[in-house]
This record gives C-alpha cells, sequence and structure tokens, in this order.
C-alpha cells in the first residue's frame, strides 16, 4: 500500500527501533533512581536525547520537558499558564483553523471564565497581522497561541512576526509546531518572543507515545512558571510528574538526530514529490480538482486537493486497498473539516477534499500509481 497520511502519523525508523530496544530489555531502569548502572545508564540516554532534541528546535537542554504528546503538551502550557497567571487576565487569543487539541482546550477555558477570541483567516489559513496588532492595543491578551504550520493546508503562519508583536507588548506567545519540527527550520533562540513549543516525536519518524513541552527560560535564565498538569514525583523540572518512559525519549531523540543531519536533503525531497504528485494529477484530473493550499510558504509534502462532485469519504474508502489518504486532521476525522470552513469552503468542497501527505521514504515510482487510478 502506498502510505500518504504522514500528517497523522509517520513509519518509524530502523535506526529508531534500533536505538530504543536495548531500553526495552536490558537497560530497564528508572532514571529517577541512584548509584546503580541500570538508574545512571537510563538517566545518561535521556541526557542525551534530550541535548538532540534541543539541538532540533534550537533551544537549551533544560527547556525541553517530556510529555505523552503534543496534545499532552498543547494542554500542559495552555491550562498551566491560564491557571497560574489567569487571576489578572482572562483572555486568550488563538485562531480558527488549529488543531483540536488547542481549540478544545480553549473551549474548556472558556466554560472556566476565560474570554478566547478566535481570529479570522485568509483563503489559505493564515491570521492578519495587522487584526492581530490591533487586538494587542486594544484588549491585551494573557497568552496568544497559533499554530506554526497548518495540518490539513500546509501553510506556515509568519510565526517570527506574531513572536516579535507579542514581544513588544510583553505577553506569552505559545506555538503548535507538530506538523513543521523535522521538516523545515526549526530555531527559537532566533524568535525572542517565541516562549512556548509543543511537538510530538511520531511526526518525524519517531515513536507514538512521547511529546515535548519547549519552556523556555525567562529574562533572568529562570524557569517559566506555570501550574503543572501533572502532579507527582518532581520529574522534568516539576513541570510534569511521572516515571519517563526512557526508550521512548531514545527514539525521540534518535528521531532529531536524523532529522537535524537530513533536513535540507529532506526538505529538497520533499517539494521534488509534491512538485511530481501535483503534476500528475494535474495532467490526470484536469478539471476535476482544484488545490485548496497555497504553492508557497508552506510545510513541503502536504497537499490539500478537490475531487469536485466525488464525496471524499467515499474516494477513501475505495482507494484504501490501495492508497492511505485522509479527509483532514486524524483527531477529528468524523466531523466537517473547521480549518476548511473557517478559509471559505462551500460544504460541497469541503465534502470532496482529502489530503495527501508525503514523507522522504515515500518515491517517485510510488506515485506513478495515480496515473492508473
Amino acid at each position: 500500500m502506498l502510505y500518504l497520511d504522514n500528517s497523522a502519523t509517520t513509519q518509524m525508523l530502523t535506526e529508531v527501533k534500533e536505538a530504543m530496544l536495548p531500553y526495552l530489555l536490558e537497560e530497564y531502569g528508572n532514571p529517577s533512581s541512584k548509584y546503580y548502572s541500570l538508574a545512571t545508564n537510563a538517566n545518561e540516554a535521556i541526557k542525551k536525547a534530550r541535548e538532540n532534541i534541543a539541538y532540533l528546535l534550537g533551544c537549551d537542554a533544560d527547556e525541553v520537558i517530556f510529555t505523552s504528546s503534543a496534545t499532552e503538551s498543547n494542554n500542559m502550557i495552555i491550562k498551566g499558564i491560564a491557571d497560574y497567571y489567569g487571576e489578572t487576565n482572562k483572555h486568550i487569543v488563538t485562531s480558527k483553523v488549529e488543531h483540536p487539541a488547542i481549540l478544545e482546550t480553549c473551549r474548556y477555558l472558556e466554560s472556566k471564565g476565560f474570554r478566547i477570541t478566535y481570529l479570522n483567516v485568509d483563503q489559505f489559513g493564515r491570521i492578519n497581522l495587522d487584526d492581530l496588532a490591533q487586538l494587542l492595543l486594544e484588549s491585551p491578551p494573557l497568552l496568544v497561541t497559533i499554530m506554526w504550520g497548518n495540518n490539513e493546508l500546509g501553510s506556515l503562519q509568519p510565526i517570527e512576526k506574531i513572536a516579535e508583536l507579542c514581544h513588544r507588548h510583553n505577553i506569552f506567545f505559545h506555538t503548535d509546531a507538530t506538523q513543521v519540527v523535522g521538516k523545515i527550520n526549526v530555531d527559537v533562540k532566533d524568535i525572542p518572543g517565541l516562549q512556548f513549543l509543543s511537538c510530538s516525536a511520531h511526526k518525524f519518524h519517531g515513536p507514538k507515545g512521547i511529546g515535548v513541552s519547549l519552556i523556555k527560560k525567562d529574562k533572568n535564565g529562570l524557569k517559566t512558571k506555570i501550574t503543572p498538569l501533572i502532579h507527582g514525583g518532581g520529574q522534568e523540572n516539576n513541570y510534569r510528574s511521572g516515571t519517563l518512559a526512557v526508550h521512548n525519549i531514545v527514539g525521540m531523540g534518535k528521531a532529531a538526530e536524523l532529522a537535524i543531519s537530513r533536513l535540507e536533503q529532506n526538505t529538497e525531497g520533499l517539494q521534488r514529490l509534491e512538485k511530481y504528485l501535483q503534476t500528475i494529477l494535474t495532467e490526470k484530473f484536469g478539471e476535476i480538482i482544484q488545490f485548496n493550499h497555497d504553492q508557497k510558504d508552506k510545510i513541503p509534502g502536504i497537499l490539500s486537493v478537490q475531487f469536485k462532485g466525488i464525496n471524499n469519504e467515499l474516494l477513501i474508502k475505495k482507494l484504501a486497498p490501495i492508497v492511505a489518504l485522509s479527509s483532514g486532521s486524524a483527531c477529528s476525522s468524523s466531523k466537517p473539516s473547521h480549518v476548511l470552513e473557517s478559509i471559505g469552503l462551500s460544504v460541497n468542497a469541503i465534502r470532496s477534499t482529502i489530503r495527501l501527505s508525503l514523507s522522504h521514504l515515500t518515491n517517485e515510482e510510488e506515485l506513478d500509481i495515480f496515473k492508473e487510478l
């Protein structure tokens, strides 16, 4: 089967599996224990993984906080900021095209008395910077949370400019970077206003069940305070208690190491594959199809395509034996896409849209299958 649902999850690399295996079988120590080798070996493995991930993100190693997923990271950061600082400011700003992990967290906070502003977006899912700038002046929020790259359209938000605005007004800024880490260059040291970031290993060929909250230190080099989502033994600098999943952390660290070493090669390969697939679809289906995504400033390898007059669910089911596709986010697959609705598509256009998401493991010969459909 040709797998084109890499925005949902990616295939774990063999090198990642090999790095993990010893920490499932022989090196099974709890890294929070002391002195004996099983514990210290586990601790050293986590230290190395944390350094690799910090290098991938462009931050300090002690700013990398391990969680179970990007969803947990999003919840932890947004709820943690809201609880710790929300007595003085209950306004949070986000966009209408965020992942459900952001939107549902914001809706929860609305039920607790917070005011959430959901920014409109343009035809490619990007916010208007002037709208944000005006809002920050008129009603400064406690937090702005805007995803770096959209999981359905691939559109990249102007993260540096958003961060600059937030920095200027001394407002917390968080980004869900799940879809971009490992696919484009991410260097948070060059973005002073970006204080919080979420990501997950299984989006860049690591294991499922492990994610990261990046929590930058404050201007004095001290830990930024938020209320923990999980209390307990004080692991991860008291941000996220619980025994660390050493094997998954090692896997994420290895995936980060490989992503760093192959980033330019993989990015160029994805851009080439995307162009090749887009050409095949255009030549094969002509006016029957329409691309929803922008052709620039996007995550390489994500295509949003309308097959006019064809129900997307029926098409996905029919092609399932030979091609793995999706209609959008795996976390809201039972609902019409709120992303496509927010960019102004009609109900019929939404119901005829599929998402194709490539991997550097895909090759052109595999994509030729679309010539035969």
